[in-house]
């Protein structure tokens, strides 16, 4: 199996500053090339793109360095690599791909590399992982934001030939994003701008557009950096474009990361990959382009878990719409010991992740952790702790912190029912239904949302609401109006973490077949009166029969998309539409007293 990996291990710990540098020299010139980690362990190349130097890649390899053996190396003409004389067609694939086997023959000259690319890192890696010259030096291939010459080409040959309007409008979507490219092949001007303002400019571009946080990147050559990597374009792209190779098929697996927030490539560039990659990995990032800097714990993970699957010979994990797409992170989950709560966390243990199931039954709780191993998850453990109590949460964060690491997705799902009018509940009652289904929320989303949020690499936060938030009853003013709460709470979080990439989510699920009816208390009737309406509660949601699983695979669907609010069975979505445009209906209806 995969090694568990840890999302925060590492970082910090091991820096640039502690690699092992040396020279290799190639084609006339000089890479600068770092080494961090034992050189006895599979060893991982980590190739930047433009305007980057290796620099880039800091994050991620201090969090590759404990396992692997990580090599990082200037690109020629970047950073502390010298550059070709002449500029002019010194940057070609082909001169690309002379350095790395240079570098690969340096650092590993006996076993094959893992090779790991972004950007132009990652477009001239795909030549490497294509051409016949370099097969049986790599074993395995991750690649980011930069997409194989070849594959666009035909990408491009096959919309133009076979115009449909949404193969025109993919190709005019991608034009537009492709904008500097075009300004990168005008003379001179480039480099004026890169060598002048811009390059002064651009770490605070950085920060603001991509949320970039400031360190030890850029480094002080990022002009000259740029200047020279606008030959990467010149050199290859028109030449490429207009002349695909037909032969470009990768020799070894390769894992495609997909930030999906891209704003310089479309996720449709990837739509025919299969044809060019037979053993492919597809994942799928909510981030923007320079991921290596803005979520180096999960592209950590996914790369350790990619390269320990390819060095043991096993198949990577997971299948449905979701494989991968939680790989290696921690995803937390309260009332895990049943319905709603189990069924997500096993769909999130499908979906790769490792899995902290929180129920205040420990028997249920374990249950569900055998379960989520069982469907895939890289580790599980089960916690015990009433949500509703603020110290024993505070432990539990704790705890969770220290042994886990930092939560990447959260579901607030814990909750408990009350029925009955509002003057037969009884103030002991409102401050159970509180105190399990707002204020488990709100210990929920302040301890384990602070740590999201000061980690700065995103995150997501679900809320379970209910359809009774949106929707008035005369028998569940308790139950609706913490439901209501929650919904609010999740729309206001949902503004204040917007700035630090963490999601928030409200679920309104419906009637789901779940065994809240079993324990939900009846106020003002007697213990037979209760017993026989929890019965025919139970029986009610039974012949509704809508499973829990759906509203999981809702969940999922949510994060991934990162959507506000979600009503899942059609009674929620009907009751939602009718508060927004007819709200008068739904007070009508809440008049009409239930049958129980």
């Amino acid at each position: 199996m995969p090694a568990e990996c840890r999302t925060d291990a590492g970082g910090g710990q091991v820096t640039l500053r502690d690699a092992r540098e040396r020279r290799v020299r190639t084609g006339g010139i000089e890479l600068c090339v770092a080494e961090l980690g034992d050189p006895g362990r599979p060893t991982v190349v980590l190739v930047h793109g433009y305007p980057d130097s290796k620099e880039v890649w800091s994050e991620v390899a201090a969090r590759l360095a404990d396992d692997f053996h990580v090599v990082l190396y200037d690109v020629r003409g970047h950073g502390r690599s010298t550059a070709p004389k002449p500029l002019r067609g010194g940057f070609t694939l082909a001169k690309l791909t002379d350095d790395f086997l240079a570098v690969a023959d340096a650092v590993s000259p006996d076993r094959p590399v893992h090779l790991v690319g972004h950007d132009w890192g990652s477009v001239q890696s795909w030549e490497f992982v294509t051409v016949e010259r370099t097969r049986g030096r790599i074993a395995s291939f991750t690649s980011m934001s930069g997409p194989s010459l070849d594959h666009f080409g035909h990408w491009i040959d096959a919309r133009v030939k076979r115009p449909t309007p949404r193969r025109v409008g993919q190709l005019l979507g991608q034009g537009a994003k492709s904008w500097y490219v075009y300004l990168l092949h005008t003379p001179v001007l480039p480099e004026l701008a890169w060598r002048g303002p811009l390059g002064k400019r651009w770490p605070k571009l950085l920060e603001r557009a991509e949320k970039v946080p400031a360190g030890d990147y850029p480094t002080a050559s990022l002009p000259s950096d740029a200047a020279h990597g606008a030959w990467l374009y010149r050199d290859n792209v028109r030449p490429r474009l207009r002349h695909p190779r037909p032969d470009a098929v990768a020799h070894v697996p390769v894992q495609l990361i997909t930030p999906q927030g891209d704003a310089f490539l479309s996720e449709r560039l990837y739509d025919d990959l299969e044809q060019w990659v037979p053993r492919l990995t597809r994942r799928t990032l909510p981030a923007k382009h320079w991921v290596p800097r803005t979520r180096p714990d999960q592209l950590a993970c996914w790369i350790e878990e990619f390269v320990t699957s390819v060095e043991q010979g096993e198949p990577s994990r997971g299948s449905g719409p979701h494989a991968g797409r939680f790989g290696g992170q921690l995803a937390l989950v309260t009332g895990a010991g049943s319905g709603i709560g189990r069924a997500t966390a096993l769909a999130l243990a499908e979906a790769g992740a490792r899995v902290v199931a929180v129920d205040r039954d420990a028997a249920t709780a374990a249950r569900t952790v055998e379960l989520a191993l069982a469907a895939g998850a890289s580790g599980a453990w089960a916690e015990t702790v009433d949500v509703s109590d603020e110290q024993a949460m505070e432990k539990l964060a704790e705890r969770v912190h220290r042994e886990y690491g930092v939560v990447d997705v959260l579901v607030n799902n814990a909750g408990i029912g009350v029925s009955g009018s509002f003057f037969t509940t009884t103030p002991d009652d409102w401050r159970k239904v509180l105190g399990v289904n707002l204020w488990g929320v709100i210990h929920g989303c302040r301890l384990f949302g602070a740590r999201m949020a000061e980690r700065g690499q995103g995150g997501h936060i679900v809320n379970i609401a209910s359809a009774a938030a949106f929707q008035p009853s005369r028998a569940l003013p308790a139950y609706s109006t913490s439901k209501a709460a929650v919904l609010m709470l999740s729309e206001c979080l949902r503004a204040e973490l917007a700035a630090k990439d963490i999601g928030v989510t409200a679920i309104c699920p419906g009637i789901v077949n779940t065994n809240i009816t079993s324990t939900t208390r009846f106020t003002g009737v007697d213990e037979t009166e209760a017993r026989r309406r929890q019965e025919r509660s139970s029986r009610l949601y039974g012949k509704r029969n809508y499973p829990p699983e759906k509203v999981a695979r809702a969940i999922l669907d949510a994060v991934a998309e990162n959507r506000a609010v979600v009503p899942v069975t059609p009674e929620a979505r009907g009751a939602y539409l009718l508060s927004r445009f007819v709200p008068g209906a739904l007070r009508k209806l809440a008049r009409v007293e239930p049958k129980l």
